[in-house]
């Protein structure tokens, strides 16, 4: 996988987590606390500066009933 296609994919997440997030009026420091997570770690997902887990990919499709897939699909 190419550098490009990792940024791609980091991009598309956090375009997908704030589309989410907003569908459903759910604050950044809500998701954060649900999920068990710092703010600034939601902060900077949203703004593709991190790589994340799959663990925390997990947690983020399950906490709003999706699958990783659904995370990475435009």
């Amino acid at each position: 996988m190419s550098q490009d296609n990792r940024f791609s994919n980091r991009e598309l997440l956090a375009k997908n987590i704030i589309k989410l997030r907003t569908k459903r009026n759910i604050r950044r420091e809500e998701l954060s606390l649900a999920l068990g997570f710092d703010n600034s770690y939601i902060s900077k997902l949203e703004k593709s500066k991190i790589n994340i887990t799959i663990d925390k990919l997990t947690l983020i499709a399950n906490y709003f009933e999706i699958s990783i897939k659904e995370l990475f699909t435009e």
